[in-house]
């Protein structure tokens, strides 16, 4: 039986520290929030607005979303927890019928009631406006607007993070930095994807894309016309590729899909890549190197976190700390080959390692 058809949140969420529903009918809000640790400081996380079939779906998506923020916080050094929110429901629908403020409002009243405890941000479905509607009502929001003080559109140095992980993994294979003369393969090319697709154009990589909303590819052909476009993600994963880069939902890379894949490089932006547990020990196996999600896609965590700093956010600062991204992604290639283990395996350890060594002694963040 699937996690989907259980629903048993004490089972499935047995290494969480908080699972909290939200239903606000009023408003129709009916969300998820999932507190997976607050061992390093208070969970950080997205929110996802998405119109999932069941509630053990959103509670299977916020339960990995929320542990995968944990590692991601503690791998990119942040005195930061990991959680995350899904808000169940079809955005489009929602702000057609003009109920985004009222549905973000409650959304804020629910986050404001865990005590700061759970900062939230923006994720596949939200925008920087979302973030100002729920900080009507909440005190703990990032990702908000530049005119409200904040730190913007985050997939900004969510991309340009996974293009510094990259480069780095480019440097471990080949021995140089530069994607140059390379073919890198992006699926899914929103608000991230684009971004990245950007930063491999104008380092000389040739790029081929594929994406489910046509308007996404059109964006991106307009920027940049040598851009070449596959039919479908099959089709872009089976081509000659150099870096396959997912950067669309989770589980991208499946049995079938290592099978087929010519890269040598696995680097993207989207989240819990690895469709199950062995996944990353057959990419090894087929001598393709890859870049743990949670390390390269850490940009977007760093650069909301940069708004809770005293003097204010600081894109400059953000982005020298996202740099890093570069040598704690080679870092983790070389505890790989050291200790003989995949890259995320040894990704873990390293998160797990700060975790242990740095988390604060009173278990959990009480604010």
């Amino acid at each position: 039986m699937s996690l989907s058809d259980r629903l048993d949140v004490f089972d499935a969420g047995h290494d969480h520290e908080q699972v909290v529903f939200a239903n606000d009918p009023a408003s129709g809000l009916r969300a998820i929030v999932a507190i997976h640790s607050t061992a390093l400081g208070p969970a950080l996380g997205g929110t996802r607005f998405f119109p999932y079939a069941t509630t053990g779906d959103a509670l299977a998506d916020v339960l990995d979303l929320s542990r995968g923020m944990s590692y991601k916080a503690a791998l990119a050094g942040l005195d930061l927890g990991g959680g995350k929110a899904v808000i169940i429901g079809d955005p489009a629908q929602v702000r057609a019928r003009g109920g985004a403020e009222a549905l973000f409002r409650a959304y804020g009243r629910f986050v404001q009631s865990l005590g700061g405890r759970y900062y939230t941000a923006c994720d596949v479905g939200t925008f920087s406006p979302d973030m100002d509607d729920i900080a009507r009502e909440c005190s703990y929001v990032t990702g908000r607007t530049v005119a409200h003080g904040g730190a913007g559109d985050s997939s900004v140095l969510t991309a340009y993070g996974v293009f510094q992980g990259m480069r780095a993994a480019a440097q471990f294979t080949w021995g140089t930095q530069s994607l140059e003369g390379r073919t890198v393969g992006v699926a899914g090319v929103g608000k991230v994807g684009h971004h990245l697709v950007t930063h491999l154009v104008e380092d000389g990589a040739s790029v081929v894309v594929t994406d489910v909303n046509p308007a996404a590819v059109d964006r991106v052909r307009e920027e940049h016309p040598a851009v070449r476009v596959a039919a479908g993600a099959d089709e872009l994963v089976a081509s000659e590729l150099d870096v396959y880069a997912p950067c669309a939902m989770g589980g991208a890379l499946t049995d079938e899909v290592v099978e087929v894949l010519s890269a040598k490089i696995v680097c993207g932006a989207a989240n819990n890549q690895l469709a199950h547990a062995g996944i990353e020990k057959a990419l090894e196996e087929r001598g393709i190197l890859y870049a743990p999600d949670y390390c390269v896609n850490s940009g977007g965590l760093i650069q909301v976190a940069d708004e809770l700093e005293p003097t204010g956010f600081s894109f400059d600062r953000a982005q020298q700390r996202a740099t890093a991204i570069y040598d704690t992604t080679y870092s983790v290639f070389e505890l790989a080959k050291s200790d003989g283990v995949p890259p995320a395996i040894a990704a873990d350890r390293l998160a797990e390692r700060r975790m242990h060594d740095v988390g604060r002694l009173r278990g959990i963040w009480l604010g």
